[in-house]
């Protein structure tokens, strides 16, 4: 498998004015980390529909990183915007990760049904969606982790073969 950058983009308020250490973020990097990702940037930012869009088009059209994880921000709040913005950037869905995402989160707890994060594609680079919470975070990664390198390779054309040998 070969190396891939990914961004850390957690979507948190609280976060972005240094009143609340980014828990998630960590978890995020770590997990990524441990399976071959090359962390290219960590941003903490406001809940803010335009700054996300922003940092999103900044680190796939710019930077050119292959994944980037937002964490925060997917709930029913008047302040969760991050899948709105993701929605607005991305060029096609890749639906069956939020859907394994919530089907996981669900053997745990029924509010997992209220989440509303996405996973597409923008170009050759692949954005998801994740949960605020550093546990929910982990059982989320925990369960799409394995099958996203594979998924990276196809995207960026290294591979083109889906079938199990």
């Amino acid at each position: 498998m070969a190396k891939f950058t990914f961004a850390v983009l957690t979507a948190s308020d609280k976060g972005s004015r240094g009143e609340r250490q980014d828990m998630s973020g960590q978890v995020i990097r770590e997990l990524v980390e441990e399976i071959g990702g090359e962390l290219a940037e960590y941003l903490v930012i406001p809940d803010e529909l335009e700054v996300i869009k922003e940092k999103l088009l900044w680190l796939v059209d710019e930077r050119g990183v292959d994944l980037i994880l937002t964490t925060g921000g997917t709930g029913l709040g008047p302040r969760d915007v991050t899948p709105d913005a993701t929605l607005q950037v991305i060029d096609r869905l890749v639906p069956g990760i939020a859907e394994v995402m919530r089907m996981e989160s669900l053997k745990k707890t029924s509010r997992a049904m209220l989440s509303r994060a996405v996973a597409g594609q923008r170009k050759r680079s692949l954005i998801i969606n994740l949960p605020g919470s550093p546990k929910a975070v982990q059982e989320c990664l925990e369960v799409i982790l394995p099958a996203l390198p594979h998924g990276i390779e196809i995207m960026k054309g290294q591979t083109g073969e889906c079938a199990r040998q």
